[in-house]
């Protein structure tokens, strides 16, 4: 058994558990969580700092420097220029032409999407990918009448398979590739590990093809909800009912708690609801609300329920002309991230009525006077209902993703630019003219220049949550090597796996990371992950670039649970998945890659 080693290093191990723990836990934003566990490092570091063997201080201050790293400005840069692509709608003639093909042949046209999907996963972050793809999979789902659970967790996946093929395909494989370089092994191209990828990823793109589908249930997704929809309509008030003579605030009273009068409606003319306006008998009070509580008001209150010039009945029954179901979804860079409805007077500035709130595949609010009240989420899908006119000026205007029934998908003047200035950010880093911290960044100037993007549009597109967690992670890294920890872990490891071949060990090392990025997070893992990684191949003296692959692979592989990646979540909310349907597709997908890479490494490596 190895030694026991430092106090530093045994407090790095503990805090690095403690980080972990808190990582999963959902009550606490994974942003807060980074914070602590990076000031609770710092802190401790310089209030007992430790020295190495030459009498050299390890000065807290440096556990900062992940705000400068390398890796951090290329995920930043590369967030910034993805959702560039998204803002102008430079992919938008991606999404048309599959969304026609699906009308030809739906099993070929999954297969194309899956395989569209993964392809431009290798370049750009998946999460505009997805955010292109959800709304043509919707719309074709509704349009065919097939269950939209069976193509979104595919293509989700697909995207996510597809990000392990290149240095910049997601920010996990930067970091492993900063990481590793840091550590003095030599920096990998862009391209250094696409032939495993891409043979991996053939595999599993048949699974997501043939299988997945087949073994997913039927769920039911936002846009079919149960909520009762909205209607407008009148309250008569005839002569001796309760209503006539009392004032607005006794009617509200009576009524009962949700009754809102919009207007009120007395001789051709109209008068503001106000609190003390006495109300007379023929006047008629509009309202909006579910057919339920309508007709409990038309009973509380002794009037007669109207819509248009007709009285609601079994013959002549509630109408909501014009007005279509939609779905908006919460996504990094929406501008109702971290806000309530209610803040950003959503129903007024939107023209749109608010039916419910799905977070987690359920419903944690319907129609009521709180649901303004809930701030939202990355991940959140509003139930919406308004006239289509402005559910199709919301698509054009492209800063929310909203679904429906159509494939109208937002388009500008800047596409063709923004998706010139992404292949250029792209090639300049494949062919080694610049680093891509230096390309990403160079191309969110040109946006911005450009006017692709305002300044307003890259701070929605910049995500604090991974700003932190990649910066902590780092923070992590260098204090686990910098105290021995990771020597110790390494040592452990082999410990355990004493007498297993190598190829077994680099086995062990990779499904270790993938069960470890399906419950924290996978940069956390992968950070951590990679120095050990490279301390395993040096005890046993063999390729270190093998087993550094081992941990990219391994922390990529986030299908088995919701929260294991962010586009997780906007699948699960959409298709109206439950967390076990991640297992029963993302399990056996996990297991798939897992094993296909545990035989491809060692044979193109020799080890």
């Amino acid at each position: 058994m190895p030694d026991i080693p430092n106090v530093h290093a045994l407090s790095v191990l503990l805090l690095t558990a403690v980080a972990l723990f808190l990582f999963t836990r959902d009550r606490i934003p994974l942003e807060t969580s980074s914070f602590l566990v990076l000031v609770v490092l710092t802190v401790g570091f310089e209030l007992f700092p430790p020295e190495d063997g030459e009498g050299q201080t390890l000065h807290a201050i440096d556990f900062f420097l992940g705000f400068g790293h390398e890796a951090l400005i290329a995920v930043c840069g590369l967030m910034i220029v993805g959702h560039g692509l998204v803002r102008t709608g430079a992919l938008e003639p991606v999404g048309r032409i599959l969304g026609r093909l699906w009308s030809v042949s739906p099993q070929l046209s999954l297969l194309l999407t899956l395989l569209v999907g993964g392809l431009l996963s290798a370049f750009v972050n998946n999460t505009p990918i997805v955010v292109l793809l959800l709304p043509i999979l919707v719309s074709v789902s509704l349009q065919a009448k097939i269950p939209s659970s069976s193509i979104l967790m595919p293509m989700g996946m697909a995207t996510l398979v597809g990000g392990m093929a290149t240095t910049i395909g997601t920010s996990t494989n930067l970091l492993v590739v900063s990481v590793a370089a840091s550590l003095g092994l030599a920096r990998m191209e862009m391209f250094a590990f696409f032939v495993p990828a891409a043979i991996a990823g053939g595999v599993g793109m048949l699974y997501l093809w043939l299988i997945a589908p087949r073994i997913l249930p039927v769920r039911r997704a936002a846009m079919m909800d149960t909520s009762p929809r909205i209607f407008t309509a009148q309250l008569y008030v005839p002569e001796g009912s309760f209503c006539d003579g009392k004032t607005l605030n006794e009617v509200m009273a009576k009524a009962g708690d949700g009754f809102k009068v919009r207007r009120i409606r007395r001789n051709a003319n109209y008068t503001m609801p106000l609190p003390d306006v006495q109300i007379r008998a023929n006047d008629s009070l509009s309202v909006r609300d579910t057919p339920q509580n309508l007709k409990a008001y038309e009973s509380a209150l002794g009037a007669q329920l109207y819509s248009g010039d007709a009285q609601v009945d079994d013959d002549h029954p509630l109408k909501a002309e014009d007005q279509q179901l939609a779905e908006i979804v919460i996504v990094q860079g929406s501008p109702l991230v971290d806000v309530t409805l209610s803040r950003v007077r959503f129903s007024d500035r939107y023209q749109l009525m608010t039916l419910a709130i799905h977070r987690a595949g359920r419903v944690v609010e319907s129609f009521s006077n709180d649901i303004g009240n809930i701030t939202l989420r990355i991940g959140d899908i509003l139930l919406v209902q308004g006239a289509r006119e402005n559910i199709a000026e919301i698509k054009r205007r492209g800063s929310l993703l909203v679904l429906d029934a159509t494939m109208d998908l937002p388009h500008s003047d800047k596409a063709t630019l923004s998706l010139i200035i992404m292949v250029g950010t792209v090639l300049s880093a494949a062919v080694g003219l610049m680093p891509i911290a230096i390309s990403a960044a160079l191309g969110s100037l040109v946006m911005l220049v450009t006017r692709c993007l305002r300044w307003e549009d890259i701070q929605r597109a910049l995500s604090v949550q991974v700003i932190l967690i990649v910066v902590t992670s780092l923070a992590l890294g260098k204090a686990m090597i910098e105290t021995g920890a990771t020597d110790y872990l390494a040592q452990v490891f082999l410990y355990l796996a004493s007498g297993a071949r190598p190829a077994v060990i680099l086995s062990g090392l990779m499904l270790l990371m993938a069960v470890m990025t399906n419950i924290v997070s996978n940069n956390a893992a992968a950070v951590i992950g990679t120095p050990i990684a490279i301390n395993i191949a040096n005890e046993l003296g063999l390729p270190a670039e093998a087993f550094v692959l081992a941990v990219l692979f391994g922390a990529n592989m986030s299908y088995a649970t919701p929260m294991a990646y962010k586009t997780n979540l906007l699948v699960m909310n959409t298709g109206g998945y439950a967390f076990s349907d991640f297992l029963r597709v993302g399990v056996p997908l996990t297991l798939l890659m897992w094993l296909v890479l545990s035989w491809l490494l060692p044979v193109l490596y020799g080890i």
